[in-house]
C-alpha cells in the first residue's frame, strides 16, 4: 500500500484554499485532480509549461526536471515549484502563485 500525506494547498494571501491527502507516486497535481478540484491551473502535465507553479512553503517533497524556461534555479531556490513535478515524502503546503481563474488556457 502506498503512503500518502496530507497536502494544504493556501492562496496567495495564505487562506486554506483545499486539504487533501496525496500518495507518494502521485505528484501533488495528479492529486488534486484524483479528489476533483481545479484549484491549480493544468497545462501538460510533465514540467513544460509552467502554469501549475507553485511556491512550496512548507514539507518535504522529491522533485522530477522542470523546464528552466518557468523554474529558474533561483526561483526553485526561493520555492517555486510545478505541482506536476512534486511528489510529496511528508505533509506538504504550497501556496498558489496565481488562481486557475487568473491564467488564460
Amino acid at each position: 500500500m502506498t503512503t500518502s500525506h496530507a497536502v494544504t494547498i493556501t492562496g496567495p494571501t495564505g487562506e486554506v484554499v483545499h486539504e487533501f491527502r496525496c500518495a507518494e507516486d502521485q505528484s501533488v497535481l495528479v492529486g488534486m485532480e484524483r479528489v476533483g478540484r481545479d484549484v491549480i491551473q493544468v497545462g501538460c502535465r510533465g514540467g513544460g509549461c509552467g502554469v501549475c507553479k507553485v511556491e512550496l512553503v512548507s514539507g518535504d517533497v522529491a522533485k522530477r526536471r522542470m523546464s528552466r524556461a518557468h523554474v529558474t534555479e533561483s526561483d526553485e531556490a526561493a520555492g517555486l515549484v510545478l505541482a506536476c513535478r512534486i511528489f510529496p515524502r511528508g505533509d506538504v503546503a504550497v501556496r498558489l502563485v496565481h488562481r486557475a481563474a487568473d491564467v488564460a488556457a
